[in-house]
C-alpha cells in the first residue's frame, strides 16, 4: 500500500452526485457531476466528476488505493422495503417505480462501480460508509478544531435523519440519532413543495421568502405536525404527510391546515405562502437551537461542526452562533449529499489508514482543510482564449496590472460583471471564482440581477462578500464566514428607516441600508468573508474596490441562471454571459463587453481539458 494513498469518495443516485479525491488524506479535487453534465442536481453516477478528479491528480483508476461510497445501499433498500410494508398497499406505486433503478445499479453497487471504473484493479477495495458517518466525517475532519460536537441533519440516509456525535483528533463517535420517517429535512422539504418550489433545490427560495411573512402558522406546526422535545428530538405527525404512500410530500389534511392547496409552480406568491415560509423557518430554527444546546450538554465541547442538507440553512446557523451556545462553529461548505463523497473518503483515510488530519488544526482554531472550497477545475488563459475565438467573441486581453482596476471601474459604473477565475468551488455556493459581482450601494442592483441576469424570483436576496478584517464594520458578525453559510444583521448604523406600512413583496422597494442590494427585508445578510490566503485575487479586488469607492463590500452571486448549474468551463461562462443582460465578463485575463458580442446564440459547445 502506498505511503500517500489515493482514495476516491463518491456520492450518487439521490441528488447532487459528486466525486472527491484524497492523496495521503489531503484533498486533491472535488466536484459535483452537475457542473460537467449541465443537469441541475444531477444524481447519476459521477463519471465526469471522477474523470476530472483523476486528471487533476495525473493518475488513472489503477493508482487508487480505495473507492468509498457515501452510504450503504442494502440498508437503504431495507428501510424502503420496511417503510412500504408498514403502509402497504398504499405505497406500492412509488415503491414499484424505484425498483428498476435499484435492481439495475444500486443493490449491487460494488459491481456498478467496477463497471464504471473499468481499469480499477481487482485488489482495490470498494467500501461503503453509512450516510451520516460520511456527513459527520465531512463536518469534523476538514474543520480547524482538534475536538468538537457534531450535528448532522438532513432528509434521510439509511435510517438516520439526524445524528449527534463528538469528534476527537482522528476519531468520531456518533452518540444519538433520530430515525426515519421523523426528519427535519423532510419537514422543510414538504413546505418547500407546498409553496411551489422544487425539492432539493428550492429550499433556498423558501428560506429567502420567509422574511416577507409573519409566523402566524408556527403554533399550528408545533401543535399539529411536530412533537418537539426539549432536547431537540421530535416526532412528525404522519397523518399530514404523503411521502410514505405516494409521489407527493403532503396530503389534503396538510393543505386544509394551511388554508388551501399547494401553490402551483410559477404562479403568483400570496401572503399566505409568505406566512407559511416564515412559520416553518421559525420552527426549524427552534429545532436546530434545541439540538445544538443538547449537543453542548451531552458532549461538553466548546465548538460545533455541522453537515447534512439542513446545515445549508444559513439563517438557522446564524441563530446558533448568536445564541452563543458554542464558542465557535464550522459548517461543511458542501453540506448536502455532494459533501458525502468527501466525507466517505475522509472516513476511509482516518478509519482504515488511521492517517493524520490536515489543515491548521489547533486548540485556538486555525485554517480548515477545505482550501477555500476551491477544489474544482481551472483553465489557462490559452484555453480560455481558444474558447472565445471559437465563438467569434470580441474581447480585450488585460495585463496583470490592468485586471483589477478595470473591473473596479466597471463595478463603480453599476455594471454587472461576470467573474471567472481560478478553480471552481465545491458545494452550492459561488465563492468568488464562478461569480457575478455588482455594486451593493445601488438600489436597483437586486432587481436588475434577479430579473435580467439570473431570470429568477424578484424576492431572492443577494450575498455580500467582504474582507475578513472589515466584516465587523458592516455586519453584526465577528467571526469567519468563508462559505456564505452564516446570516447576520447589517449594522444598525448603516440601516435606513423604511415605510412601516409596506407589506409582502412591496418591501423590496425600500432601500433598507447604505448597501441595499445585499440587505434583506429583515435587515440581514448572508455573508462571505475573504482572506488574502484563501483567495488572493478576490481579496485584492475588494481592497481596490474599497480604495476607489470607500465601500468594502461587493454583491456576490453564483454565475448561472435559474434552473442551471453554476458555470464550470469558459464555454459555459460565455454562453451564460451572452444570453443574459450581464454587462461585462472578466474571464482569466480577458474582458468582454456583451453589447459587442455576436447577436446569435453560440452554436457549438467547446470542450476543453481543465487543469
Amino acid at each position: 500500500m502506498p505511503d500517500a494513498p489515493y482514495i476516491l469518495g463518491l456520492s450518487a443516485y439521490y441528488h447532487d452526485a459528486a466525486a472527491a479525491l484524497l492523496r495521503g488524506g489531503e484533498i486533491v479535487a472535488a466536484a459535483q457531476e452537475e457542473r460537467f453534465s449541465r443537469v441541475k442536481n444531477d444524481e447519476r453516477f459521477p463519471r465526469h466528476a471522477i474523470e476530472f478528479c483523476l486528471r487533476r491528480a495525473g493518475i488513472g483508476p489503477q493508482q487508487l488505493a480505495a473507492v468509498v461510497f457515501y452510504d450503504k445501499p442494502i440498508l437503504k433498500f431495507a428501510r424502503m422495503l420496511e417503510s412500504w410494508l408498514a403502509v402497504a398497499p398504499a405505497g406500492w406505486r412509488p415503491f414499484v417505480r424505484v425498483l428498476p433503478g435499484w435492481f439495475a445499479e444500486k443493490l449491487d453497487l460494488r459491481k456498478t462501480i467496477r463497471r464504471e471504473l473499468s481499469d480499477l484493479p481487482p485488489v482495490c477495495p470498494v467500501w461503503f460508509t453509512q450516510h451520516h458517518d460520511a456527513h459527520a466525517a465531512s463536518a469534523f475532519f476538514p474543520s480547524p478544531f482538534p475536538e468538537a460536537a457534531i450535528l448532522t441533519v438532513d432528509g434521510v440516509g439509511e435510517w438516520a435523519t439526524t445524528t449527534l456525535g463528538v469528534g476527537r483528533g482522528t476519531g468520531i463517535e456518533l452518540l444519538k440519532e433520530i430515525r426515519f420517517p421523523h426528519s427535519l429535512g423532510l419537514l422543510y422539504s414538504a413546505f418547500t413543495a407546498y409553496c411551489g418550489f422544487r425539492i432539493n433545490s428550492g429550499e433556498y427560495k423558501l428560506m429567502g421568502l420567509a422574511p416577507y411573512g409573519e409566523p402566524r402558522f408556527a403554533d399550528v406546526i408545533r401543535r399539529e405536525l411536530l412533537d418537539l422535545r426539549p432536547d431537540g428530538s421530535f416526532w412528525l405527525n404522519l397523518k399530514y404527510f404523503h411521502f410514505l404512500r405516494g409521489f407527493t410530500m403532503t396530503n389534503e389534511r396538510f393543505h386544509a391546515l394551511f388554508g388551501g392547496p399547494p401553490r402551483t409552480p410559477e404562479s403568483p406568491i400570496e401572503p399566505r405562502h409568505m406566512d407559511v415560509a416564515r412559520s416553518i423557518q421559525v420552527v426549524t430554527e427552534e429545532v436546530m437551537l434545541r439540538l445544538a444546546r443538547h449537543a453542548r450538554e451531552v458532549t461538553g465541547r466548546r465548538r460545533l461542526c455541522l453537515a447534512g442538507g439542513v446545515a445549508l440553512n444559513c439563517v438557522a446557523n446564524g441563530r446558533i452562533l448568536r445564541e452563543r451556545i458554542f464558542d465557535d462553529l464550522w459548517i461543511q461548505p458542501a453540506a448536502g449529499d455532494a459533501g458525502g463523497a468527501l466525507g466517505a473518503a475522509l472516513w476511509a483515510w482516518h478509519t482504515h489508514w488511521q492517517g493524520p488530519r490536515h489543515g491548521g488544526v489547533a486548540e485556538s482554531g486555525g485554517a480548515d482543510a477545505m482550501q477555500g472550497a476551491l477544489l474544482g477545475p481551472a483553465f489557462h488563459d490559452d484555453d480560455i482564449g481558444a474558447t472565445l475565438r471559437a465563438h467569434g467573441a470580441i474581447f480585450e486581453r488585460l495585463a496583470d496590472e490592468e485586471l483589477i482596476p478595470r473591473t473596479v471601474e466597471l463595478l463603480a459604473r453599476e455594471k454587472v460583471v461576470g467573474w471567472f477565475q481560478g478553480r471552481m468551488e465545491f458545494g452550492p455556493r459561488a465563492l468568488g471564482n464562478r461569480s457575478i459581482l455588482g455594486d451593493p450601494r445601488s438600489p436597483r442592483m437586486q432587481s436588475v440581477m434577479n430579473l435580467k441576469v439570473k431570470f429568477r424570483e424578484s424576492f431572492r436576496p443577494f450575498a455580500p462578500v467582504v474582507r475578513r478584517e472589515r466584516v465587523g464594520d458592516y455586519f453584526d458578525l465577528e467571526t469567519d464566514s468563508p462559505y456564505m453559510l452564516l446570516v447576520a444583521p447589517v449594522r444598525a448604523a448603516l440601516r435606513r428607516p423604511t415605510d412601516p406600512g409596506l407589506r409582502g413583496l412591496d418591501r423590496l422597494k425600500a432601500a433598507r441600508s447604505t448597501i441595499p442590494a445585499v440587505t434583506h427585508v429583515d435587515d440581514s445578510a448572508r455573508i462571505q468573508t475573504v482572506t488574502r490566503e484563501q483567495n488572493p485575487l478576490l481579496y485584492a479586488l475588494l481592497a481596490a474596490w474599497e480604495a476607489a469607492t470607500g465601500c468594502g463590500v461587493l454583491v456576490n452571486t453564483s454565475f448561472n441562471v435559474r434552473g442551471e448549474p453554476v458555470v464550470c468551463t469558459p464555454d459555459d461562462a460565455y454562453r451564460c454571459f451572452v444570453n443574459t443582460e450581464m454587462d461585462y465578463l472578466v474571464i482569466g485575463h480577458f474582458l468582454l463587453d456583451r453589447t459587442r458580442q455576436p447577436q446569435q446564440r453560440p452554436a457549438r459547445r467547446v470542450a476543453l481539458q481543465p487543469d
